[in-house]
């Protein structure tokens, strides 16, 4: 992990504001860790400048209050919500992660309005692709 932080990717504004304890478990920050490793920090290797974790962990609280999917990888620690403030360079992130790097789900949210990325550490990654 040398671009991101468990911290970071356990951080919501929308847990502090509604007083979530948003804090993971160890087997979560596994996961989380597997996902900066594999995905995160070399998208951020490749880019060259900094990605906004918009939305990384969510306990079943908070993924309830952002109205978040009953099956949300962000449950399990597996997933991350990525921005770097630009569409058109969301799409370029989307499009290297696609090509180059391994994943269990990646998702166009929005016209590129933020990427969605997801990793399973036991290697059951289905590269599947959508657009929301």
């Amino acid at each position: 992990m040398k671009y991101f932080t468990i911290e970071e990717l356990c951080q919501s504004t929308t847990a502090d504001r509604k007083g979530i304890d948003n804090r993971c478990s160890n087997e979560i920050a596994a996961n989380l860790t597997a996902l900066v490793d594999n995905v995160l920090d070399p998208l951020r290797i490749w880019y060259g400048k900094p990605i906004t974790v918009n939305s990384g962990y969510r306990c079943p609280a908070l993924n309830k209050a952002v109205g978040g999917a009953a099956t949300s990888q962000h449950m399990n620690g597996q997933a991350a919500d990525i921005d770097t403030g630009d569409r058109q360079q969301n799409k370029l992130l989307f499009e290297y992660i696609r090509k180059n790097l391994s994943f269990d789900q990646l998702i166009d949210e929005s016209n590129f309005a933020w990427v969605h990325i997801s990793y399973r550490a036991d290697g059951k990654n289905r590269n599947q692709v959508l657009k929301l």
